[in-house]
């Protein structure tokens, strides 16, 4: 069949493949080009050992005290507070223990399949360098904290996340450039990462090209089921005809899923993040600093230093006084770090109250859904995919897809 995808990033770049591996015609249509928009700048974590959905009790205890700086963890800008109300809404209700349980069982059992979809997809493609096993680091400032997160890590552990807790001396024997404010950590050896982000959709980009995909820089505006197919309405008047469509288009999802009769809660939060030259963090590994909202990779090409959720839409210019924020609280737990310079970025990560991804089939099941992945769009990339091929093709996919129904809102 003719498939077309909406959305060149990670998701749709790789479901191209999946979608190239059975045979069908392939085209992908983004004005933003390969890479072009979130997954061009993210952290580059392979976060599989992230089970627990955003939207818990856990981020509720740290809301008041983030809140209380306009620069911290979470901001909210007031220009947007009204419209943001409803998504704030559907995310404390997700919060209640019932939802967060099961959310954490969907989430879990999504995550579990995450890397190795990537293996296998990468493995065909000969794309193996850009993955980096070198495990992941968690660690903790708050003695509280750290005791809390027991039940994590043993649930972690259950469910086949092979975790180590360190205290805080084999935390700090493990990274030498941390100081003396961690008090634990929690060691994950499948930990995984990419070379870089953008480097690495622009290689599977490129790969699907090169195996006959095409790629179509102008804007759709809508999709249209028809008798004869799908419509792709584009914003200079013309309209393409597709067999099936998958739409991938991240943060830019919501308005496209509406014209399909779905009124999905999709939000963006804005994460900020700086690059650094290679080695300046003296950080072996990808590295949490829970409680505090940020994280650090060593990506192939520098020390990435990120995290922050501001709602602002996607309109607002960026704030960039964030980025020297997460510095600031940065340095006391690298004290040997030269934070200086680097290379500043913000992107929209797609957000959904209850942290679990669209996917599955619209009301006119030609039409995928495969969005709103929030965190872990680069994460879920490979068994997204892997879903998607699998719904074109009319087969079973590898997982029930009924908590990530568009109409389970």
């Amino acid at each position: 069949m003719k498939v077309a995808i909406v959305g060149a990033g990670i998701v749709g770049t790789t479901a191209a493949h999946a979608l190239l591996d059975e045979g069908h015609a392939v085209s992908l249509h983004d004005p933003r080009g390969i890479a072009g928009g979130t997954s061009r700048g993210n952290a580059g974590w392979i976060a599989h050992m992230d089970v627990l959905p955003l939207a818990s009790p856990k981020a509720w205890r740290n809301v008041p005290r983030w809140l209380a700086d306009p620069l911290g963890p979470l901001a909210i800008r007031p220009a947007y507070a009204a419209r943001l109300a409803p998504w704030l809404l559907r995310f404390l209700l997700a919060s209640t223990p019932g939802r967060v349980a099961a959310s954490t069982r969907v989430l879990t059992a999504l995550q579990l399949r995450a890397l190795p979809a990537w293996t296998r997809r990468l493995g065909t493609l000969g794309l193996g360098s850009h993955l980096h096993e070198d495990g992941a680091l968690s660690v903790w400032t708050s003695e509280a904290a750290f005791a809390a997160a027991g039940a994590l890590l043993r649930y972690q552990a259950e469910s086949g996340i092979p975790v180590e807790r360190l205290d805080a001396a084999a935390t700090r024997a493990l990274e030498p450039a941390l100081g003396p404010g961690i008090v634990g950590g929690a060691l994950y050896p499948t930990g995984a990462r990419v070379s870089d982000p953008r480097l690495f959709t622009e290689a599977l980009g490129e790969a699907a090209l090169g195996r006959g995909a095409t790629l179509d820089t102008r804007a759709v505006q809508a999709i249209a089921p028809g008798p004869d197919g799908i419509a792709l309405r584009l914003a200079d008047g013309t309209a393409l005809r597709a067999d099936r469509v998958v739409l991938a288009a991240g943060a830019w999802s919501k308005t496209l899923a509406a014209g399909l009769g779905h009124r999905v809660p999709l939000d963006t939060e804005r994460g900020y993040n700086v690059t650094l030259q290679r080695g300046r963090l003296g950080l072996a590994r990808q590295t949490v600093f829970e409680g505090h909202g940020f994280v650090t990779t060593p990506l192939d090409t520098g020390d990435r230093v990120g995290g922050a959720v501001e709602f602002g839409g996607l309109e607002a210019a960026p704030n960039f006084a964030r980025v020297d924020a997460i510095l600031t609280r940065l340095q006391p737990f690298l004290p040997e770090a030269d934070l200086t310079g680097g290379e500043r970025w913000m992107g929209f990560r797609p957000s959904i109250p209850d942290s679990l991804p669209v996917i599955g089939p619209a009301r006119d099941p030609r039409v995928v859904l495969a969005f709103g992945h929030g965190h872990y769009g680069l994460t879920q990339g490979a068994i997204t995919a892997e879903i998607v091929a699998a719904l074109v093709a009319g087969r079973t996919p590898p997982l029930d897809l009924s908590p990530f129904s568009p109409d389970r809102f």
